[in-house]
């Protein structure tokens, strides 16, 4: 595992110990930001199943002013800060150990918004859609952001997903990619 391109471009990043987590692989990786960016001219992003850290640290590499980690797992905490520090990104990085609806609701209270939230949840515990339904009715998500799932090939997720629309799809293998934007008048 590695950061594909930006300032740390072929930083390695060391992966969560066990197997409890799925890096994104670094052709998926490169191809999901390909479609949303490729690089970034600040703003903020949430990875929210942060895992290794690895989307939220190529997002900034990539551009983002600044990324919110969070994960459940403490060996995923103590990875991602240690991935943090090698890429030297932690006056940008916040960490958090949390559940994602626990993580949502602190965020809402903060009333941050946010230009990029990665959705990685572990396959067999898919809650994209409920996760999505939340964030469209607090407003997490700034108008003209986007959600990126990463999810199994054999998911369909809907068209639209509260205010959000389908804005690309994409299969890799067994990983599909399905990004949504929001886009509103409000």
């Amino acid at each position: 595992m590695r950061v594909v391109s930006g300032v740390c471009k072929g930083r390695p990043l060391k992966a969560v110990p066990g197997n409890t987590t799925r890096p994104t692989t670094d052709k998926v990786k490169e191809a999901l930001f390909n479609m949303i960016g490729p690089y970034f001219d600040g703003g903020t992003g949430l990875d929210l199943f942060a895992g290794s850290g690895g989307l939220g640290l190529e997002a900034l590499s990539r551009g983002l002013d600044k990324v919110i980690f969070v994960d459940r797992d403490v060996k995923a905490i103590q990875t991602i800060h240690e991935n943090i520090q090698a890429c030297k990104m932690e006056d940008k990085a916040e960490v958090y150990r949390n559940d994602a609806d626990r993580a949502l609701k602190a965020l809402i209270k903060r009333e941050i918004h946010f230009d990029y939230i990665f959705l990685d949840p572990p396959y067999k515990k898919q809650q994209l859609l409920s996760l999505m339904e939340k964030i469209s009715e607090h407003r997490l998500v700034a108008n003209g952001g986007f959600i990126i799932c990463e999810h199994s090939h054999d998911v369909e997720l809907p068209k639209s997903a509260g205010e959000f629309s389908q804005y690309k799809h994409e299969k890799y293998g067994i990983i599909a990619i399905t990004i949504y934007s929001r886009f509103s008048e409000k």
